[in-house]
């Protein structure tokens, strides 16, 4: 008996100190601050970052550096005793009954997975990680992307090829692009982004996806006004002219974006706070 409590007490010993250890790194991850114009660490920019009710964090969904910058956000934000929420780009809205089985314990990890692959394509390792915190921690998980049907379709035949019972599946979701938004997708994707597709409806493609991930988080927002949540999504969604400009438009809750460091791509030369708030450094 003795030595099943010293191995109980060394577990709890082991897992605390892994948690403070995670604490630190995450307290000492530097960021640069673009408002500021000058380098910070976590701990110096969370004050700010607790005055937000949305908090974009973006990423390469290859990049297991990038994912492991945003669970320390998500960290740092639910161990400075706010409620927060994870928005996922990587899964459906209709998959939310899944999710909730996951974070309540009601599903095993293998047939989660399988869940997983059904809505997104890169490795479930890349993200296991985060999916664990929040299920360890109670963390709501929320399924901010459609149907890929539709922004298939969108991309090749426009908007208006949606079927009425299409559109009932994104009703609240509007489509006009109009030329800042246009502008946005050339910067952010640059001119190859499109392939062979036509850049109008390639553009309300993209607008469908960053308006879905904006209403279905105010959704959770208005039914949880106490809480904050942080949304997970490629750094062309998560970007100041993405989803964050179809929040402004629906909302006045304040937002900031973090993106991860990309030298050439996204650095304190390349990028402003036009286009997100912080940079996350040390990610290669």
């Amino acid at each position: 008996m003795k030595k099943m409590i010293s191995v109980v007490c060394l577990a709890g010993l082991l897992m605390s100190a892994s948690s403070c250890w995670a604490r630190q790194d995450d307290d000492n991850r530097r960021m640069y601050d673009l408002n500021r114009e000058k380098e910070l660490l976590m701990s110096q920019v969370l004050a700010d970052l607790k005055k937000n009710r949305i908090v974009l964090v973006g990423e390469h969904h290859s990049n297991r550096q990038h994912h492991m910058a945003q669970l320390a956000v998500i960290r740092a934000l639910k161990e400075a005793g706010l409620r927060v929420a994870v928005g996922l780009e990587m899964f459906r809205n209709e998959s939310q009954p899944a999710l909730d089985q996951w974070i309540f314990g009601e599903i095993d990890d293998k047939s989660f997975e399988k869940i997983y692959y059904d809505n997104w394509n890169f490795p479930w390792q890349a993200y296991r990680k985060i999916f664990e915190y929040a299920r360890n921690q109670q963390i709501p998980l929320i399924g901010l992307n459609v149907p890929r049907e539709i922004t298939r379709q969108v991309s090749r035949n426009g908007f208006k090829s949606l079927s009425p019972q299409q559109k009932g599946k994104i009703s609240e979701v509007s489509c006009i692009v109009d030329q800042e938004y246009m502008n946005y997708i050339r910067k952010a994707f640059g001119g190859h982004g499109h392939g062979q597709l036509n850049f109008i409806y390639f553009c309300e493609a993209q607008l469908v996806w960053d308006s879905a991930m904006a209403v279905y988080t105010l959704d959770y927002l208005k039914k949880n006004p106490d809480s904050i949540v942080v949304i997970l999504s490629g750094t062309g969604h998560a970007q100041k002219g993405a989803v964050p400009r179809q929040i402004r438009v629906r909302s006045n809750l304040p937002y900031a974006v973090i993106l991860p460091e990309i030298p050439g791509s996204i650095d304190a030369a390349t990028i402003s706070n036009a286009d997100a708030d912080y940079i996350m450094l040390d990610l290669q």
